[in-house]
């Protein structure tokens, strides 16, 4: 009797969303995985930290594109309903604009935010129509034909749909959004609202293709959703899935280098992964070896720090010609009482924001002041994140991807720079909301600034996303999610294809599962996942 081949053996560097996600498919489809972390908490970018009964998330607050998270709890057997009790948020969000006392509620009903801009311009009502049946068309395609692809080949896009919309995709990739979005409404505030979404990709409206007008699609008419409890049990729940499938999760595992043999002599020959070399939280070096090694940590660390100089793939010199997403001052707050001038998602919008993005995205880079920049308030619909009778406040402002800003700190304790930010913001946000003693009723605060996004997470340049979303570094001008030197080596996450945000992470896991298979299908894989038969080698 022949013996029955053995597992593969597979490492994923980083707990962050993508490297959970793509550790709980490849044990389902038969791997046998071992993810490393090397912070003591699982989440990445989605962390959390808590301090006198609030519990505050460090990162991604938006629950957008639904039904990319359910496809991957379907794709594990199970569904977001059983896994997450999801509250349809109504207002959606809240936007504050300069000098202008009444704020712009964005409703959850796709009619009702129809009816809103009618309100802001005439006629703006059914060119919305218009334009979100744009958003909507443009959408479906990415996820039919570009979403869910490694690019590993091009000749699944050679298709009737794609092909009879050459030119209009041509268009959209080469036309900026701000001015798509100006050849449908003149009203400031409409061009502002409908801009904002390049921020969520790591740009600004005059540098981020058209294509991605579909993300209003989302919010205006999908609505936006939150998962109580946070986006911390949204990592909780995978992370259970990854466990449930046989998944080894080390925490405190740094990893210090990804191994791999000799490159054999021809000119497409590459070397062989044989595993990583990594340090435990007691100090001690482990080398493990592995059939497939895959980093969902950043790129660029991934790349220039794990990785022997002569078999990167993205070295350093592939780095300087590319273009970082902005930096970002954190700071959360705890307030004592009510703060009813906010919804759970406000936007607060400075009238000359290209100022603004200049100052971020521009060949001379400074902190805006004031600023554009986002505060989330969970406390609205989750009462767990605050004590009784506080507010729960977490402020984002866009600052150049720097990590000579600073490192933040509690209770003031970070640099000059980002404490004054941070006090900039705070006394913004009262103004403009009408809060006038917001600061006196702060009784936690903590700032986190660029270095921090550095020294914790192997952030490129302090940047808060990842890499931008231009032309030159959306779609298959990302990269690639494969090493070209080194077999066996694959990337996920945010800094690889396809982009930034929690549901493109989830897809990354996804397309490197389809490139492990050698599949160049276009579309999501089928549901449920089969579950690999024991002990079969699927590399």
């Amino acid at each position: 009797m022949s013996r029955p081949a053995a597992p593969t053996r597979t490492v994923v560097i980083g707990g962050g969303i993508a490297g959970l996600a793509s550790a709980a498919l490849l044990a389902r489809e038969g791997h046998e995985v071992t993810l490393l972390e090397a912070h003591d908490t699982l989440g990445g970018r989605a962390g959390f930290w808590e301090a006198d009964g609030f519990r505050f998330e460090t990162g991604p607050s938006w629950y957008l594109m639904p039904q990319v998270f359910e496809h991957f709890y379907r794709l594990m057997g199970t569904s977001a309903a059983e896994q997450l009790e999801l509250t349809r948020l109504d207002p959606g969000y809240r936007v504050y604009f300069e000098s202008d006392a009444d704020p712009v509620d964005v409703r959850a009903d796709r009619a009702d935010n129809i009816r809103l801009f009618e309100s802001l311009e005439p006629g703006a009502g059914t060119r919305l129509e218009r334009y979100l049946a744009s958003a909507r068309e443009t959408y479906d395609m990415a996820v039919d034909r570009f979403l869910y692809t490694s690019f590993a080949s091009f000749k699944p896009l050679l298709v009737r749909d794609v092909l009879s919309r050459m030119g209009r995709l041509g268009r959209l990739l080469l036309q900026p959004l701000d001015k798509f979005v100006a050849g449908y409404f003149r009203d400031p505030r409409i061009r502002q609202i409908l801009g904002y979404p390049a921020v969520f990709l790591g740009s600004s409206p005059d540098r981020t293709p058209s294509m991605y007008h579909l993300m209003s699609h989302l919010d205006l008419a999908d609505g936006v959703l939150y998962p109580q409890g946070g986006f911390t049990r949204l990592i909780d729940s995978i992370a259970d899935l990854a466990r449930a499938q046989g998944v080894t999760i080390e925490t405190g595992a740094r990893v210090q280098a990804i191994r791999s043999g000799a490159t054999p002599a021809g000119r497409s020959a590459k070397a062989a992964v044989e595993g990583v070399r990594y340090t435990t939280a007691a100090g001690a070096t482990v080398t493990l070896d592995a059939d497939i090694v895959v980093s969902a940590a950043d790129l660029h660390h991934t790349e220039t720090e794990l990785v022997e100089p002569a078999k990167q793939t993205y070295p350093e010199r592939w780095w300087q010609k590319r273009t970082s997403g902005p930096g970002a001052v954190l700071v959360l707050l705890g307030v004592t009482g009510d703060l009813p001038k906010l919804t759970h998602h406000t936007l607060f919008f400075t009238k000359d924001w290209a100022d603004n993005f200049d100052r971020i995205f521009g060949a001379v880079t400074s902190v805006p002041n004031p600023a554009s920049f986002y505060a989330c308030m969970p406390s609205a619909t989750d009462p767990g994140v605050a004590p009784d009778g506080a507010s729960n406040l977490f402020l984002l402002i866009p600052v150049p991807a720097d990590t000579g800003l600073g490192h933040g700190g509690v209770n003031g304790a970070g640099s000059d720079t980002v404490e004054g930010i941070a006090d900039a913001a705070i006394g913004q946000l009262a103004e403009w909301a009408g809060i006038p003693d917001l600061a006196e009723r702060i009784v936690v605060r903590r700032t986190i600034g660029p270095a921090d996004f550095a020294d914790d997470l192997n952030s490129w340049k302090g940047g808060a996303l990842g890499p931008a979303h231009t032309l030159k570094q959306s779609a298959f001008f990302r990269g690639t999610n494969v090493s070209k030197h080194i077999d066996g080596l694959y990337y996920a996450g945010g800094s690889t294809i396809p982009g930034i945000g929690l549901p493109m992470c989830l897809i990354s896991a996804e397309i490197l599962l389809k490139r492990i298979r050698g599949d160049v299908s276009t579309g999501p894989l089928p549901e449920p996942l089969p579950s690999g038969p024991a002990g079969a080698r699927v590399r």
